[in-house]
């Protein structure tokens, strides 16, 4: 374990994430206790931070004597989880787990539903009788607001919905919002859009392309990449909902972006220049995915404001930090899958 500190003990759910496990390593560099959960064993270590050297970027240390870390699924092992969570009494419980990827989502909408709001609400009706919890952190996303057309969005819980997916997101954050005014319940909202860097799914907008310029194998680009998102790079992420886990006031929402917008035809674009690729060699323009937002534009003026906080990473500074992870571990990426694979 990392050095005692009595009022400062997190579990964070979900921690082999992508999000989560950056967020594991962000809370080792405080000397903070961590525990971590997560439905699978952890995957390669290529993937998790906190077996990177931090002497020699994203080269992988054997072991992490720091974690203590459960394979346990919320779906099925809800009892096991709240025993664990009853034996380290964390303080602060930071959730990143959700059965994610939007357009895999028409195909089985129920296990959408079951993972995100029926084991969701099952966890969060025995929290709410823990009194040791000081803050509940529900990492959730911007999809619940549907495409924001008009232009950068605030804080609020005006939803609108477009996918299954996002569906059963918005309703966890309605239940968490009725258990807050109903019990008091120490729950925070955080969403971040689109949050990148190394260790993302290889499968993401990013590395995928990153991947196609580095092995020349060509890269699908649905709906030509019209569509507009603002890029936040994980470690600027992380410091921000650090903060919010310890400072911010329980019932509170906020967003973590940063104000520059970019299409994604041309940021694939720019990773084809910066690999010194042709984008016609490695691009496929296919049909638009259904339900797809056009936009998500998060106002972030109450973060900077509140807590001082901004970005430190530009785009281009993050995709240098990207492409730098994956050329270190090309030899062991290029042979792990590239596609999205569903676990029921």
């Amino acid at each position: 374990m990392c050095s005692k500190n009595d009022s400062k003990r997190f579990l964070v759910i979900g921690s082999n994430s992508f999000s989560g496990s950056h967020f594991v390593k962000g809370l080792f560099g405080k000397g903070f206790e961590v525990w971590g959960l997560s439905r699978s064993k952890e995957p390669n270590k290529v993937f998790l931070p906190y077996f990177w050297d931090d002497q020699e970027p994203y080269k992988i240390k054997d072991k992490c004597k720091d974690f203590n870390f459960r394979a346990l699924d919320l779906n099925k092992d809800l009892k096991e989880i709240i025993n664990f969570i009853d034996e380290i009494q964390p303080e602060y419980i930071v959730n990143f787990a959700a059965q994610g990827m939007v357009a895999e989502s028409w195909n089985d909408p129920v296990h959408w539903y079951k993972t995100n709001i029926i084991s969701q609400v099952s966890l969060h009706d025995e929290l709410r009788k823990r009194s040791f919890l000081k803050k509940y952190v529900h990492v959730t996303t911007p999809e619940v607001y549907g495409s924001t057309d008009e232009g950068w969005l605030k804080e609020c819980f005006d939803f609108s919905p477009s996918t299954p997916y996002a569906v059963s997101r918005a309703a966890c954050d309605l239940h968490l919002m009725s258990f807050y005014k109903a019990y008091d319940f120490p729950v925070i909202f955080t969403r971040a859009a689109n949050v990148y860097g190394p260790g993302q799914q290889l499968y993401r907008i990013i590395p995928r392309t990153m991947l196609g310029a580095l092995t020349g194998k060509g890269m699908n680009l649905h709906g030509g990449g019209l569509s507009e998102r603002s890029f936040i790079f994980i470690k600027d992420v992380v410091e921000g909902t650090i903060d919010l886990s310890l400072n911010a006031e329980p019932g509170s929402s906020w967003h973590i972006s940063t104000r520059e917008a970019i299409s994604i035809r041309s940021l694939v674009e720019k990773i084809c220049d910066i690999t010194n690729v042709d984008f016609d060699k490695i691009v496929n323009i296919n049909e638009e995915r259904l339900g797809k937002d056009l936009n998500y534009l998060l106002d972030s003026t109450k973060l900077r404001k509140r807590f001082n906080w901004k970005e430190k990473y530009s785009l281009d500074q993050g995709l240098a930090l990207t492409l730098k992870w994956l050329e270190t571990n090309l030899d062991i990426l290029k042979n792990l899958p590239w596609e999205y694979i569903h676990k029921l």
